[in-house]
């Protein structure tokens, strides 16, 4: 793989992007809520006829920020419009647009982007994009269980096949594909002088970061989001950005639900060959 790149987004934060390779049309992948772009690698191996880009978006993977961070999730949109900035991708340069793969956070920061700069991408493959619908959101005051059990998240393991075997024993985890699963532990841990291994996206950031995505107000704008986007969700038997993914297409000029009912939340990273073929569709159609 190429040497990262690295950018200035907002608040003078660097953020590591990392060359996914291939030839053709170019692509620019955001991962999830505590994970890196590193773990698009299984997926975007498998696809054709594309030059993947993969971000680590801010306080996470290679990509660090002070402690106190403010995780306001249209810094995450920052983060992609200056990665293609730099790259010199999107319409803002005239160079050809990219199509924008995207998975929960980072769906919902690829259409964040597109809001703010329409004409950014050709075309946008979502899985499951954290986009509330008002009445979905949880009132003011009310426990947040992902920002809980964030911080309850371990955040040292003895080495990196400890951390793989750890995650690999239980859910949601274990029901990851074993190359996306090592692609994330060995790139979303450090190694420490005592040999042992630490998260990269600390627990706390990454609670704060569940904390704020209520407040993106994406899904208001969605209407002004006029390149295709596929919203692809997996089984809506709990709680999540599945269980409102259908509206979130419906409110799309050009949205279009793809459904893949044995699949869960994290659905790019539990089945990378079966996403590929539907984010090759989408490349193609571009």
């Amino acid at each position: 793989m190429a040497p990262m790149l690295h950018v200035t987004s907002t608040a003078g934060i660097e953020i590591a992007v990392h060359d996914l390779g291939g030839e053709g049309r170019p692509a620019l992948f955001a991962h999830a809520t505590g994970f890196h772009g590193r773990v698009w690698e299984p997926l975007a191996s498998k696809l054709s006829g594309v030059h993947g880009w993969a971000p680590d978006l801010r306080g996470h993977g290679d990509s660090p920020v002070p402690p106190g961070h403010e995780f306001g999730w249209s810094r995450f949109a920052d983060d992609v419009l200056s990665t293609l900035d730099v790259l010199g991708l999107g319409a803002a340069t005239g160079a050809e647009r990219p199509v924008g793969i995207g998975h929960s956070k980072g769906g919902a920061a690829l259409l964040l982007a597109e809001q703010r700069r329409p004409g950014t991408f050709a075309a946008l493959w979502c899985y499951e994009p954290v986009v509330f619908p008002g009445d979905a959101i949880p009132p003011s005051g009310a426990e947040n269980p992902l920002a809980a059990g964030a911080r309850r998240r371990r955040a040292t393991f003895e080495s990196f096949d400890a951390a793989y075997d750890n995650y690999a024993a239980k859910p949601p985890l274990s029901a990851f594909d074993p190359t996306a699963l090592r692609a994330y532990v060995e790139h979303g841990f450090a190694e420490q002088a005592d040999g042992t291994v630490t998260l990269k996206c600390r627990p706390e950031d990454e609670a704060q970061v569940y904390e704020m995505a209520m407040g993106s107000h994406a899904f208001e704008h969605l209407g002004e989001v006029a390149c295709p986007v596929t919203v692809v969700r997996g089984h809506t038997r709990v709680a999540g950005p599945a269980s409102f993914a259908d509206r979130v297409a419906d409110a799309l000029p050009r949205g279009h639900l793809e459904a893949h009912d044995d699949l869960g939340h994290f659905g790019p990273l539990e089945a990378p060959g079966r996403m590929a073929v539907s984010v090759q569709a989408v490349v193609d159609a571009a």
